[in-house]
């Protein structure tokens, strides 16, 4: 190898303004060539901040050589793929990290939202019957949720919700009024459609309610799987929340500006001769 041969070089790349850093291998095709990598999802950086690279191993400009120098760009990726917020590294040894699995996931969802192939390739009636489906055959082989027993799937759902109330998210990332406005907003939806509830008769739902109330009472289930002690236990806690919740809410008079809790504010309208319509919350 002379002064002047091309060569196969393990690198790093290193930024002045930020602690990210990139290891790559490269294979010259002349000498001395301008290269500080070839970035695809983090490409940002590159363009942003200041690159530096440094050479870290050089090998035999053979296929030999190249083979060796990707074998220990992987070993060198490996610890810190995955785990270290500063590496850019996208992919190792064909594994490619979450970040970049999550864009190609999103550009391809694009495409065939674009092209209307794939799951965009069919009709609200097709996917929900492929469900239908799917849920069948799940049930028939004792799969999936089938596979578990009631106490199984209630502690599960019961660790998913404290986990939920935990962290913040789901329902629990709304406030109480947005969580209003969205079932507001289903309720007129589903009317509008005739589904849901009201794709059933009043005979229908009559007749729907009254098998739950049968079947609870048979498993001691629901409402009759408390006594009559949590009953009332469960009412005085719950009377005792809603007397709080109802007292922290303010509602102003729209005629004369009077501000107070809803049943102040309705003995004062009354009182007046107001109409108890006449009122907004404002807090």
């Amino acid at each position: 190898m002379t002064s002047q041969s091309l060569r196969i070089y393990l690198y790093k790349i290193t930024f002045e303004e930020v602690p990210y850093y990139y290891y790559g291998v490269h294979k010259e095709k002349k000498f001395d060539e301008y290269y500080v990598g070839t970035p695809v999802t983090h490409k940002w950086c590159w363009d942003f901040y200041t690159p530096k690279k440094q050479i870290l191993q050089l090998f035999d400009f053979t296929d030999g050589g190249w083979i060796e120098a990707q074998e220990i760009e992987k070993q060198l990726i490996k610890p810190f793929f995955n785990t270290d917020k500063w590496c850019l590294n996208e992919n190792v040894g064909g594994y490619f990290s979450l970040e970049a699995s999550r864009k190609n996931a999103r550009i391809v969802g694009l495409k065939h939202k674009e092209n209307a192939t794939g799951f965009c390739g069919r009709t609200p009636e097709q996917m929900s019957e492929d469900g239908r489906k799917g849920g069948l055959k799940i049930k028939e082989n004792g799969t999936g949720i089938f596979a578990q027993t009631p106490e199984e799937l209630k502690e599960l759902g019961r660790r998913n919700g404290l986990k939920t109330k935990e962290n913040g998210t789901g329902i629990f990332s709304l406030t109480p009024e947005q969580r209003s406005e969205i079932g507001r907003k289903n309720g007129l939806k589903h009317k509008e459609n005739g589904t849901g509830i009201f794709a059933q008769t009043p005979e229908q739902r009559s007749e729907h309610s009254r098998k739950i109330g049968l079947k609870n009472k048979e498993n001691g289930t629901g409402f009759c799987g408390r006594t009559p002690e949590q009953m009332s236990e469960n009412g005085r806690k719950g009377g005792k929340i809603a007397c709080k919740i109802t007292n922290s809410q303010k509602w102003q008079c729209l005629e004369t500006g009077y501000v107070s809790n809803a049943g102040a504010l309705s003995h004062y309208q009354n009182h007046r001769g107001i109409d108890t319509s006449k009122r907004k919350r404002i807090a």
